[in-house]
């Protein structure tokens, strides 16, 4: 059996983003066989917009990621899987790692990274998506 995770729309992490959920019909998160599967999750400011710099994308995506976690009375340390999707990836990856090692802790979780041509956006520059252990 599976339940959606769903994000209050009042949310302080997420705001107005958070209509994407509807808007696009997915679930920014589901419960499943004792996991929490964490959509592919960007880097948008409450507002709505997004940042030019891939630092800062990614510090409100792991941000986003966090608040996601923390309203299932998780933490990054259940986290058993990231995969992380990045535009130019050869451009991007030195601002991208520092932001990442600061997030990460232990016991660290599998990481996959992917290169691609492009997210949903023009202007997003990484994705990522992850599934954390739930407990009991």
């Amino acid at each position: 059996m599976k339940q959606t995770v769903d994000i209050p729309h009042d949310n302080h992490i997420f705001g107005a983003s958070a209509k994407a959920f509807e808007q696009w019909q997915y679930a920014p998160a589901v419960r499943a066989g004792g996991l929490l599967f964490i959509a592919g999750t960007v880097g948008i400011r409450p507002d709505g917009t997004v940042p030019d710099s891939v630092a800062e994308q990614t510090e409100l995506a792991f941000e986003r990621i966090a608040e996601i976690l923390r309203l299932e009375g998780l933490s990054v340390t259940d986290l058993v899987e990231v995969v992380s999707y990045h535009v130019a990836v050869k451009d991007n990856l030195e601002a991208f790692l520092p932001v990442k090692t600061k997030f990460f802790q232990h016991p660290l979780p599998t990481w996959t990274l992917l290169g691609v041509e492009a997210l949903g956006l023009p202007e997003l520059k990484i994705e990522i998506k992850c599934v954390a252990a739930l407990k009991g």
